[in-house]
């Protein structure tokens, strides 16, 4: 039996924040064997340093938290297809997200520095004619649907991505640019691989997954690109769950 999803992005042209690993790689991986043109970011000076593979993408370097750095990234594009804003981390720098400091870190660096991006490809996306129009996806999180007290600045910072992603969705539907949010569940990705040192916060984890183990980052990736899709040209400001049921699970 063989019940796959096949995506043609041939004269798509990408960005993918956060490209070189995880999900931002599984995302820049499927476009561009489906045809896209792709940039990828990551805060190495180059694509040699990574282990990952970007063979086929163009690699930049991009700093979130730098506005220069996003501002001179957002200054390459003419016209851009589809945004895809999966760059971020908790626990930034190694700081504790309960102190100020750390929150504030977070909050920069998940939330202010993919608004500032955002914002400063709008021109580009305006200038997009791919059918259905430009997409944007943002990357949420369930931490921003229910409490992860280990991380408060990156489940706030997660939570306004959502909000942005609605407000966003009505205020630019009139440039032809689409924007929608996608929140993952616990996903085995460098970012979570940590946890695994730790049984009793994978057995946390695990309690809240109905489906019983994490995510995978290939499970996540055509649902993103779906969302960039012309079939999807009626959806924006949605919301769109990949979590193994954990947002319907209640403790019995």
């Amino acid at each position: 039996m063989n019940a796959r999803v096949t995506f043609d992005f041939t004269g798509t042209r990408a960005l993918v924040t956060g490209g070189t690993s995880g999900i931002g790689q599984a995302v820049a991986a499927l476009l561009r064997d489906a045809g896209a043109d792709v940039t990828v970011t990551g805060t190495r000076a180059g694509a040699e340093d990574y282990d990952t593979d970007l063979t086929g993408m163009t690699y930049t370097r991009l700093v979130l938290t730098d506005p220069a750095s996003v501002d001179a990234l957002a200054g390459r594009f003419e016209s851009l297809d589809v945004l895809v804003n999966n760059a971020g981390a908790n626990f930034p720098g190694g700081l504790d997200e309960s102190a100020p400091e750390g929150f504030e870190a977070s909050v920069a660096l998940n939330l202010n520095g993919p608004y500032r991006l955002t914002v400063a490809l709008r021109r580009a996306l305006k200038a997009s004619s791919a059918p259905g129009g430009a997409a944007v996806v943002n990357l949420a999180s369930m931490s921003a649907l229910r409490a992860v007290t280990m991380v408060p600045g990156y489940s706030a910072a997660k939570a306004g991505i959502i909000a942005l992603t609605r407000t966003l969705a009505v205020k630019w539907a009139k440039d032809g640019i689409r924007v929608n949010a996608v929140a993952p569940g616990t996903i085995d990705t460098p970012m979570t691989a940590p946890m695994h040192a730790v049984p009793a916060i994978v057995a946390s984890e695990m309690a809240h997954i109905p489906l019983g183990r994490f995510g995978a980052v290939d499970e996540i990736a055509p649902t993103i690109a779906f969302v960039c899709t012309e079939q999807s040209g009626y959806t924006s400001g949605g919301g769109f769950v990949v979590d193994g049921a954990s947002e319907c699970f209640e403790a019995a």
